[in-house]
């Protein structure tokens, strides 16, 4: 049974799985990047395709790469969540906790040649990084290089996140300098 199908039929996505959605991520053995993001939106969820949406063309300018790029085989895309978890009062639900615990490992050791692993939001870099995080996003992401080569943790290329943005201007001054350069490095890599 592939991962798909494994994902589909857990009990726990029954209710995704009898209204006909696919869980939304982009695995691929050859993939050099690796996207763990939040979950997929309701746009995400209804086009099945992963950030098609106002957040993909963000993180896509961010990343300094094309659409073409991002959904190739060297781009893998994980959410913590793979299916839209639903409103919320501001924005959406969280990520339900048991898929990353459940599926992640699994999914990540299908993948040998990650380079690079983009860690987008609050619950990505939480998950990921545990210890090892700041005392809040926006210092985790200040402090991107202690975290490299192997993550970079960015905030979630939301336009809800367009005032932390303005308020925080050295993120696009350097980070997102700095986390293209580390795309096309990982990009450039030869597969071991």
């Amino acid at each position: 049974m592939d991962i798909i199908e494994e994902i589909m039929q857990d009990p726990r996505n029954k209710e995704y799985t009898e209204r006909g959605c696919k869980p939304i991520l982009q695995v691929s053995e050859k993939a050099k990047v690796l996207i763990i993001g939040q979950a997929p939106g309701k746009k995400v969820e209804e086009s099945e395709i992963p950030f098609n949406d106002a957040s993909g063309v963000t993180l896509r300018q961010w990343m300094g790469i094309d659409e073409k790029t991002f959904y190739s085989e060297e781009i893998a895309i994980m959410p913590m969540d793979f299916y839209y978890p639903g409103k919320a009062k501001t924005g959406d639900l969280p990520p339900r906790p048991f898929v990353a615990k459940s599926y992640h490992k699994q999914i990540l050791a299908m993948m040998p040649h990650i380079q690079l692993t983009i860690l987008v939001g609050n619950y990505a870099t939480s998950y990921y990084l545990k210890g090892m995080k700041k005392k809040n996003l926006t210092e985790t992401v200040r402090h991107y290089q202690d975290y490299l080569p192997q993550y970079f943790p960015i905030v979630h290329p939301s336009p809800l996140n367009n005032i932390w943005q303005k308020k925080n201007p050295w993120f696009k001054e350097t980070v997102v300098l700095k986390l293209q350069e580390e795309v096309k490095k990982a990009l450039l890599s030869k597969e071991d």
